[in-house]
């Protein structure tokens, strides 16, 4: 038997969000618990709640969805939450997912679409258009904080690259021919750039760097 599972909507139109609670309690397993026209009650709610889903507007009256998505994620650890967007915005995509959501969804989607991407979350699965990978759309596990890595010299990048092989400061120092002070002088270069404080953190970013515009190019 499938587990029925509870969802609130979020949204500044009443009017919509009761034609969102029609289509999904049309589906089998979904029970519409709660309906929220501001963040402040969103939270409240979903403290309260607990609900396996959230179909949430991108933007409400006081303020887009990234402003409070974190705090969502605090108030319901195991909630699914679905952004809603005006525009199929392929750009806000992977910063929602990092944030927490679980998938973003235009709001001129079909409600077959939408139910399509409950489904394919109830069975542990993530769904994004077609049509953004026939446009040249690549998700990647992470984007955060990754640009900082393109903003490294041609020398910072190939004393990361050593880094990661596990060469010695030392021995790095010699191949570039610099002394061992300023091999931590350009690390500590390095660090501000890819907004990290320790060498595992930048071994581990720049790793993921290395790894993604493998599968990206090769």
């Amino acid at each position: 038997m499938t587990k029925v599972w509870q969802v609130v909507i979020v949204g500044c139109h009443p009017t919509s969000m009761l034609g969102t609670k029609l289509i999904l309690e049309d589906e089998e397993g979904l029970t519409v618990d709660g309906m929220f026209a501001t963040w402040e009650e969103c939270l409240a709610g979903m403290e309260e709640l607990r609900p396996d889903l959230v179909l949430s507007d991108y933007q409400m009256h006081d303020g887009t969805v990234e402003l409070v998505l974190p705090d969502m994620k605090k108030s319901s650890p195991c909630s699914h939450i679905i952004i809603m967007t005006e525009e199929n915005d392929k750009e806000i995509f992977l910063p929602l997912i990092e944030l927490g959501a679980s998938g973003v969804l235009s709001k001129g989607a079909t409600p077959d679409q939408l139910l399509q991407m409950i489904r394919g979350i109830r069975e542990g699965f993530l769904s994004i258009p077609l049509e953004w990978i026939e446009k040249g759309f690549r998700p990647v596990a992470s984007s955060r904080g990754l640009e900082g890595v393109l903003q490294l010299t041609q020398t910072e990048m190939f004393i990361m690259e050593r880094i990661v092989q596990g060469i010695t400061y030392d021995k790095i120092a010699l191949e570039i021919e610099v002394s061992r002070r300023s091999i931590d002088n350009y690390l500590r270069k390095i660090y501000v750039k890819l907004e990290v404080s320790t060498r595992a953190q930048a071994i581990e970013k720049f790793a993921l760097f290395s790894r993604q515009n493998k599968q990206i190019y090769a």
